[in-house]
Parts: C-alpha cells; structure tokens; sequence
C-alpha cells in the first residue's frame, strides 16, 4: 500500500513538477535534490496511482499501443487489446547495463539454440514511471543509457549479437542527496526539471507530517481511503490536461519571453530553453487555459533552470530572486519595446562568467594570518593509483567491477556468466556427447564466467602545511587554486575527498573523508595559516585518517596529496622536528600509500627539504610553479610510479 500522493504535507514545487511531467513527459523528467527523511522516495512513489492506466497489446513484453504500435516492435505483428495500470520501475543502484537495456535470452539460447532478446528495465517502464533513487550513485554510463532513452524515447541495444530497437517513453525522476556526491554537469543538465526539498522547519508543518504519517502505519487501507477521492480528481486532471495539451497555444511574444531569460542566464546550449517551454505549457494546460502566459514561464524558470547555473561543481545551485525578476522584467520591457528595438537582445556579451581580479599581495607573517584568496584553478589531468582494485564505481583509476566491461571469460574468477565463452567451450564437445537437435549439451566444465574490468573512486587525502612558513599570500593562495584544481578533478571523477592541515602546536583534520567536494572546497577557502610547522603530526594524523578510512571502507584505494615546504619547527618532547618528521614519512611509506609530494618552496635559496621528504615517502615530488595546466601530467606519470 503506497502513502497517498493528495495527503504529501508540503512540497509543493515538487508536487507541480512531478504532476507537469505526467500531463507532458517531453519534459524530460524530474531530479530531487535533498537531505535524507524528506520524503523524496515517498512522493514519486505515490505519483504513479495517480497516472491513467494504458491500453497494452496482450502478450507484447514492451507494451505496445494497440490503436498505434511500435512498427519495430520485436513482438510484432500484434493482435487483441488489454488494459492495465501504467508501471512504476525501479532502477536499483547496483543494476548491471544488461539488466537496464536488456541482453540474450539465455534460457532460449542454452536450450533452443535460438539467438533471442531478453527485454530489460528501460522495455518495462515504457508508457509508466522510471525511477531511480540515489541516481548520484549509479554508474554514469548507465545514466547516460538511461537519459539518451528518455531523451529520445526509444532504446536501442547492440549486444551478443542481438540487434533490438524497441519504444521507450516513460517519465524519469531520479533523486538524490547531494551529501553524498552530485552529479556531472553534463547529467544535470539532461534532467529537465530539478526540486531541492528541505524539511520545513514550522513546528504545525512538522505535527501534521507526523500525524499523517502515523495513520498510515496504523491503518494503510483506511488511511489511502480518506484520500481516494483527492487522489482520484488528480488523476482525473492529468487525463484532461494531457486532452488538452496539443491544442495550447505558444505565443512568439512568450517565446520572445522565455528565450530572453535563458539568455539573461547565461544557461549553456537551447536545451534549456526546450524544456521552459514545454513545461509553460504543460502549466498552462494543468490550469486548464488555451494560452501560455507569463505566469506559465515564471512557474517554469523556476523548475528547470536552477541547476543549469552550475558551471562548476563548487558553484551553489538555485536561481537568485532578485536575478529572475530583473530577467522577468527586463523580458517584459522588451516585449513592450518590440523584437525590433534591441537586435542583440540581452545578454549579447556571452562568454565565460567574470573571473575575479587578482588580489593584492600580502607580506610574510608567522602570526594568525586571515584566509586568502585562491590562485585561479586549472584543468587537472588525470591521476590514477596504480594497479587494479575493487572500489566503488568512479572515473579515476583501473578497477575490476561487477558492472564493467567484460574483457575476458575465466573458469576462476568473474561476476557472471560469459556466454559466449560457455558456448565456444561446449561447442566441440557436442557430437561426443550425444547432441540431437537443438539446444546445448552442456558440462560444468564448459562454464564460464565473466571479467569485467572498469574504473574505481578513489580517496584523494590532501594533507596542506597551513603553518607560518607557508603564510606568504602569493604562495598560499597559489597552494589553494591547485588544491581546488585537483579538487574539481575529483568531483568529476566520484572521489571521497578529505583535508588534513597542520599549524601551530598540531595537526586536524578540517574535513573528514567525504563524497561532497564542494564541502571541501568550502573549509579549504576559509582556511587560516600562521604558527610553527608540526610536519611529523600532520604525516600521522593522516596516517591514522586513512587507516580509519581502511576499516570503514576497505576496497577504496587512497591518493596522499601533500603540499609542503618540507621545514619541521614543531615536535614533541623536545626531539628534532625534522627527524620525527622523517620517521612519521616513513611509516606511511610502510603503509605503501601512494603519494604527491608537492613542494611549495620560494626564494633563491631552497633547502630541498620537501625532496627529502618524498624520497622517504617512496612518492615523486613536484614543485609548485611546476602544477600547471601543461604540467600535470607529470603528476599523472608519478603516481603511477609511486
């Protein structure tokens, strides 16, 4: 029994937005964006009863329209004419790219000897609801599987032999919560609407959440029932403004309107400017009007342009108040004007967004010095722990996978039977066994099983001399733009990121392991420096994190950043600090965790000290002036040698 979707407390963005894509599924569907016990799962569950049932072809596995059916249809020709409610598919997290599209039949093909397809997730929601929970977690090729499917509306399969082209419409809604890692830009931006949901924070709100809430579990049945008639008048909406939708109008002056705030905010590309449109007139179809007006663009903006504003991962998502009503208004004043008067029409500057001026250059102090302003950032090339492991999905480094490619059959090891493999194996065993007619004699030792090979995250640890050696302003603001360079490389690739900094008396760690990086972007600008160097309790403190690290999450292998100057000038008990320091470098060496060793030195006379201290740590040291856009590929070289 699903929680009814008229008795949701709240939420009304989200509400709309799920409801437009039902009356208009070239939307392109809904991403939800929030913290965890929000509600998410619960809503996009409970869209589904609402949706119309579909008129199906008995017996065809994609669920074709009677009065119109895929001509292409693997099930073709069809026949007869059946009716069910339309389906709500759940794509789970850990699904595999044959589960998702579909592969061979292998039942058929073992014992007919027939090459058949066997349909996957994407055949089954066709005409109902695809949904995917922590969409931020899945695999990004099967995201873009999934998103050239809703995008096009058919799904086309290559596999094992089996050529398929089957219809694949449904309406998509992912969420997530971006504690745990956001998704690319490029993923963003093909969902076409997104909601950001909160708790809310108003105390009769929250009563009625839980007293609803409560009723249910106490009496499913009776609860859905005080709703029914609610639910049912929804339902009955979406019908008549899905009846009503072709015949909505879309004037050139709301067009006009609606190209003229895209432009204002400088969103990438016309995808943006599809979907407002489209979504305007779903509105004005939901309202029941014969027109789109402007109110219908507001509502629209406001769903599916907040997260096409990121150009960068660390940008916050959300559109500014004040901006929309001043591209509101200006649109308006245009349309006042007429499309003549101003032929470059707003936002003719174009180009990137204004990067910040270079800030003046403070002077040397050991004392507590203020943050400072980053150094502009570079495109990071590709760094990768060598060999192969077993992480979590990402894009950095070697991994085997049970959702990767397959490489090669193995009579060892796999995940997953490789069937060409099993078939080639038996193959010139079957006169001697006695085949007679179709299908397969098989043996168990004709099983083969799959290697898939595919890329891991990693834990990208940055361990950052805060002290007052590095407190020059042009230095550590040189030291923070590579930093968050390297940092926006990890977004990109699905890395945990965390942050050890060492100053004064000890060391911390200003941000623990985690999959949000722009947390780490947001601890790292605020970051102070000044006092002694406490090198060696740096080095253990990041010994210790990434020992926890190894308990909690055994199979993601770390990358150990640190930027230094290499002094020592802090240790305990009155040893020498650099000899603690080079102890503590070598017990991470012991550990073999492979590391950067970034020297942060300046002047003309250099002690070489941060050279020393990569060599006991077994990693490659680089200078500072040397982490540039052309250079980093030296980074790429020396973590692989680490």
């Amino acid at each position: 029994m699903r929680f009814p979707f008229s008795a949701i407390v709240g939420h009304d963005d989200l509400r709309m937005a799920l409801l437009l894509n039902a009356v208009h599924p070239g939307i392109g569907g809904v991403l939800v964006r929030g913290e965890k016990g929000t509600a998410k799962s619960t809503i996009v569950r409970a869209l589904a009863a609402l949706l119309p049932a579909v008129d199906v072809v008995p017996g065809c596995r994609f669920a074709c329209d009677p009065a119109n059916p895929d001509p292409a249809c693997p099930d073709a020709p069809h026949t007869g004419a059946d009716q069910r409610p339309a389906r709500l598919v759940e794509l789970p997290v850990g699904a595999t790219e044959d589960r998702l599209v579909g592969s061979l039949d292998l039942e058929r093909a073992l014992t007919e000897g027939v090459r058949a397809y066997q349909p996957g997730l994407l055949a089954a929601a066709h005409r109902g609801v695809l949904y995917v929970d922590e969409v931020n977690l899945l695999h990004d090729h099967l995201v873009d599987l999934l998103l050239d499917a809703a995008a096009m509306g058919r799904a086309h399969v290559e596999r094992e032999g089996v050529s398929v082209s089957h219809a694949a419409s449904f309406l998509l809604v992912g969420t997530m919560n971006p504690e745990e890692g956001e998704l690319r830009p490029q993923l963003l931006d093909r969902f076409g609407l997104t909601v950001h949901v909160v708790s809310s924070r108003d105390v009769a709100i929250r009563t009625e959440v839980i007293r609803r809430r409560l009723a249910f579990e106490a009496d499913p049945s009776g609860f859905a029932a005080q709703w029914a008639a609610a639910d049912a008048e929804l339902a009955a909406q979406i019908v008549k403004a899905r009846t009503a939708l072709p015949g909505v109008a879309l004037p050139d002056a709301e067009l006009r309107r609606i190209a003229s705030v895209c432009a204002s905010f400088e969103v990438d590309g016309m995808r943006a400017d599809l979907v407002v449109a489209r979504t305007a007139v779903a509105h004005a179809a939901w309202r029941g009007g014969n027109s789109v007006n402007a109110d219908d663009v507001e509502v629209a903006v406001r769903l599916a342009l907040p997260h096409r504003r990121r150009r960068d991962p660390f940008d916050e998502p959300g559109i500014d108040e004040q901006q929309l009503q001043d591209a509101l208004r200006n649109a308006a004043e245009q349309q006042d004007e007429g499309p003549d008067d101003d032929p470059d029409g707003p936002g003719d500057g174009g180009g990137e967004l204004p990067r910040n001026a270079e800030q003046p250059q403070g002077s040397d102090g050991g004392g507590d010095q203020p943050p400072v302003p980053p150094a502009p950032a570079f495109k990071a090339r590709l760094l990768q722990v060598p060999g192969i492991g077993e992480g979590a999905p990402g894009r950095r480094s070697r991994a085997t996978a049970r959702n990767g490619y397959m490489v090669r059959p193995s009579t060892v090891e796999g995940n997953g039977l490789h069937l060409v493999g099993t078939l080639s194996a038996a193959a010139p065993h079957q006169s001697a066994r006695g085949r007679d007619g179709a299908g397969l004699v098989l043996r168990g030792q004709d099983l083969r099983l799959a290697v898939r090979e595919g890329k891991e995250s990693n834990l990208v640890l940055f361990c950052v001399d805060a002290s007052g050696s590095m407190a020059a302003r042009k230095r550590m603001s040189a030291v923070t733009g590579a930093v968050l360079s390297l940092l926006r490389d990890a977004y990109q690739r699905r890395d945990k990121v965390g942050v050890v900094t060492f100053r004064g008396n000890s060391a911390e760690v200003t941000l623990p392991p985690t999959s949000s990086v722009d947390a780490a972007a947001a601890r790292l600008k605020g970051l102070r420096t000044g006092g002694r160097t406490p090198l060696a309790d740096g080095l253990l403190r990041v010994r210790r994190v990434l020992a926890a690290e190894r308990l909690r999450d055994p199979r993601r292998r770390p990358l150990l950043v640190l930027l230094t100057d290499g002094r020592a000038t802090q240790s305990a008990g009155g040893r020498d600090p650099m000899d603690d320091a080079m102890r503590a470098a070598g017990m991470l060496a012991a550990d073999g965790i492979p590391n950067i060793v970034v020297d942060c030195e300046q002047g003309y006379v250099k002690l070489g000290l941060a050279s020393r201290l990569a060599a006991v740590l077994g990693g490659t040291c680089l200078r500072l002036a040397e982490l540039s856009a052309d250079q980093v590929t030296g980074v790429v070289r020396a973590a692989r040698a680490a």
